[in-house]
């Protein structure tokens, strides 16, 4: 993809971040590195999250008190829309996604037009832990189901998002249900969805997944996405 192209697009990442200190410093200047304009949503981290991105190059927005990643999300998407941003891409802060393959999304989408493109580890999970193996498989199942089109990897925060669709994927959620909360605005208005291969990378840092009380939360938003449909 040329500069040209690149520009055209007007690319900017969004990170949010709570208590990544250790990590998303390296996250931000590889970001930086390749290009992009970055977006750091500090979701009311206790540590030196916020000062660390902003010395990586990140635009720092700061939350006093954490309020979920969900909301985080939705900060980070408004102030990238307000400034003109046509194609928003998300990642973690924790060095799980690498930077370098934002490009296979921005040139995914310009090849398709597909307006929502999600990351995809599942085609090779080598390297991902068996709890979080089952975890992915079973809520991915679950998910495509309940939209109508199927994602293989409907857990994965490496992702991009077409400004337009933008005012449609709210999410109040906490964790990792905010992914799928998203997903189910989405596909509720009959938008396409895509998936684009990643890596998958697990390194020796503590897994913040609770597969009890992340798959708790889950069907609680579900139930919630459900009651809102109905009324």
């Amino acid at each position: 993809m040329s500069a040209e192209e690149r520009q055209r697009q007007k690319v900017a990442v969004v990170i949010p971040a709570y208590r990544e200190e250790k990590r998303i410093g390296e996250v931000a200047r590889v970001v930086r590195a390749e290009g992009w304009d970055l977006i750091v949503v500090d979701d009311g981290s206790d540590d030196r999250t916020a000062e660390v991105a902003g010395q990586g190059g990140a635009m720092v927005i700061r939350h006093e008190r954490n309020l979920g990643k969900g909301i985080a999300l939705n900060d980070g998407f408004v102030y990238a829309r307000e400034h003109g941003v046509e194609v928003v891409v998300t990642l973690d802060a924790d060095g799980q996604h690498r930077p370098e393959e934002i490009r296979r999304f921005v040139e995914a989408y310009v090849r398709t037009g597909i307006p929502v493109l999600i990351g995809n580890r599942m085609a090779d999970t080598r390297g991902m832990p068996r709890i979080r193996r089952w975890t992915n498989r079973f809520m991915s199942w679950w998910l495509s189901r309940l939209m109508g089109q199927y994602v293989p990897d409907t857990q994965c925060g490496f992702r991009l998002y077409r400004s337009d669709v933008i005012p449609y994927i709210e999410a109040s959620s906490e964790r990792f249900a905010a992914e799928s909360e998203i997903l189910l605005h989405v596909a509720r208005r009959g938008i396409r969805i895509g998936a684009v291969p990643i890596s998958t990378v697990y390194g020796d840092e503590r897994s913040k997944v609770n597969p009890l009380a992340d798959t708790i939360r889950f069907f609680r938003m579900i139930r919630r996405y459900r009651s809102e449909k109905a009324t």
